[in-house]
């Protein structure tokens, strides 16, 4: 059997809920689950942003069962809405991608409100997000939840300690749920990539694009591929954790 079969034979028909999912991996990933037979559910903070990826979805697989609003998850009030969206447009959610998440520098810029912003989108949402999907995934008795996490909270580099410090929570965050979730057969997973060509990274699309060619950058495909390799594994597999980086990003 081919690969490509393998993941639509494991994800057809599975409603799946990816955040962040209008731009960079987020996108990537929407586009090829959505691809593979899934009914995909996104969400981002920018109108113009989910309808384009909307509609480039549908323009490239017109079958797709892909569809989502705009949404601030940041907020209890944001992530409600977005559940009801998807439960109201497709059912009951069988896999969560948490991977909205902001860039962020040192701890020596900024303020407090800033700072407050950023964790409440990249540790606090995920934590939300999580809480509500468990809730709907006890009741099917199984389900699995990917925490796009990154590599900083490896690397911890100088210049971006806010965002080490809301990456290293996603790494112990994961490894702690996925223990708890373990007895109710609720699989999670935890993806870090290293650096990835997406509007989070400096540089101009074009700079971006001569690391990817230098393989010093991945694209967010290579990211949707991973997500859809772990997604599509049987039961009794469980990938707990994958590190990505580019073959001379040296880590």
């Amino acid at each position: 059997m081919k690969q490509r079969d393998i993941y639509t034979l494991a994800l057809s028909d599975k409603v799946i809920l990816v955040t962040g999912g209008t731009t960079g991996i987020g996108r990537a990933t929407a586009h090829l689950l959505a691809s593979l037979g899934a009914r995909v559910f996104i969400t981002g903070r920018h109108q113009e942003q989910l309808e384009e990826t909307l509609r480039d979805g549908k323009t490239i697989y017109p079958d797709a069962m892909l569809s989502g609003i705009a949404s601030d998850l940041s907020s209890e009030e944001g992530i409600e809405r977005v559940f009801q969206a998807m439960e109201s447009e497709f059912g009951t959610i069988d896999i969560l991608v948490n991977n909205a998440a902001l860039s962020a520098n040192s701890a020596a810029e900024g303020n407090y409100k800033e700072w407050s912003y950023i964790l409440n989108t990249n540790l606090l949402g995920y934590i939300a997000c999580a809480n509500a999907a468990i809730s709907r995934m006890k009741t099917k008795k199984g389900g699995q939840i990917v925490n796009v996490g990154s590599m900083s909270a490896e690397i911890r580099e100088t210049g971006s300690s806010v965002y080490v410090a809301t990456k290293s929570g996603i790494q112990g965050f994961t490894a702690a749920l996925r223990k708890e979730l373990n007895p109710d057969q609720i699989k999670v997973t935890l993806i870090e990539p290293g650096a990835v060509n997406t509007d989070m990274q400096p540089g101009s699309g074009e700079e971006r694009q001569e690391k990817v060619d230098a393989m010093e950058m991945l694209d967010a495909c290579d990211i949707a591929e991973a997500i859809a390799f772990c997604l599509s594994r049987p039961s009794h597999c469980d990938i707990v954790s994958m590190q990505i980086r580019p073959l001379k990003q040296i880590i």
